[in-house]
């Protein structure tokens, strides 16, 4: 089944130049990695999500997010960036039920359903959240990355009714972080409804528990 591209809010950032120093975090005793920052752009109140590329740290998302003033991480740091990212994500979400992977230098964080929704629902349960605030702190402690999240459903009932709630739980996850700190600008939201089964034909509930999921996709910003 082909994906289906939705229409989302697309911001218009005007991008501004600079540079800053590496420096050691006082809060998180971690080192910061050189970057290229905005002068005099603020992030504000943004509504929406951005629409631009799928992760992947394409120019003009790059832009955006710099613009914002949020930093970009100099080239030859970019590894050693995610990785330490990387470890404490995997740190903090430890018997959590999240899969933490890698992808070159993107991050992805899959969470099954079982952890994060019920059953035909895309408000996330109560017992979840301490783990989603744990991940929304290390989005925050690494701020030149781009996220998107992506919403997956099962095949059980329509297309459409599918590709909604997909949308649905994606803009749940999203919002949650957002309201936990995390910069709406380097936040994009998709569904795909039931069209990237993990486990297909679907013969159990434990075969759709896999394929009703969340995924954060993390992916550096880089000049």
């Amino acid at each position: 089944m082909p994906v289906k591209r939705l229409p989302t809010t697309l911001f218009a950032i005007a991008l501004m130049g600079g540079t800053a120093a590496c420096v050691t975090n006082p809060e998180t005793g971690e080192r910061e990695f050189p970057v290229r920052t905005a002068v005099g752009a603020g992030i504000g109140a943004i509504g929406g999500y951005l629409l631009g590329d799928l992760i992947g740290g394409r120019s003009d998302r790059t832009e955006r997010i710099v613009g914002a003033g949020i930093g970009a991480v100099a080239g030859g740091a970019i590894g050693q960036y995610m990785d330490q990212q990387e470890a404490r994500l995997r740190r903090e979400t430890a018997g959590s039920g999240i899969e933490v992977g890698r992808e070159g230098n993107d991050l992805v964080l899959r969470m099954p359903a079982g952890i994060t929704f019920a059953f035909d629902r895309s408000d996330i349960q109560p017992q979840f959240q301490a783990t989603l605030d744990e991940v929304a702190q290390t989005l925050q402690a690494y701020p030149s990355t781009a996220i998107d999240v992506y919403g997956h459903t099962d095949s059980t009932g329509t297309d459409a009714y599918n590709q909604n709630l997909s949308e649905q739980r994606a803009r749940s996850v999203a919002n949650y972080l957002i309201s936990r700190g995390v910069q709406p600008v380097r936040i994009a939201t998709r569904g795909f409804g039931e069209s990237q089964l993990l486990v297909n034909p679907e013969r159990t509930e434990a075969d759709r528990q896999a394929n009703r999921r969340v995924e954060i996709r993390i992916s550096p910003v880089s000049q």
